[in-house]
């Protein structure tokens, strides 16, 4: 029987759902600018699920970076991920 290995879980900041970290995108919010992990500092997950819900993530996201600019960071949400889309 082939073993079972185990595979990190991490939460939606959004829905507070546990996902596997792979399924999950991993953001991190520097210096007044939303970006992707660059690998150094801390950073969030958002799942494919809560992407489609503007208002639930928009919340999350000024919760999670403790910025007041609603519009800069759903563009910027939008822009990294059309970005990982193509790629």
């Amino acid at each position: 029987m082939a073993k079972k290995f185990h595979q990190p879980l991490r939460m939606c900041i959004s829905c507070r759902e546990r996902e596997i970290k792979e399924k999950l995108f991993r953001l991190q919010f520097i210096d007044d600018s939303l970006q992707t992990f660059m690998g150094d500092g801390r950073s969030f997950y958002l799942c494919k699920n809560c992407i489609s819900q503007e208002k639930k993530v928009s919340r999350a996201l000024m919760r999670q970076c403790k910025s007041g600019d609603r519009d800069k960071l759903m563009n910027k949400l939008k822009e990294i991920i059309t970005d990982d889309r193509k790629s």
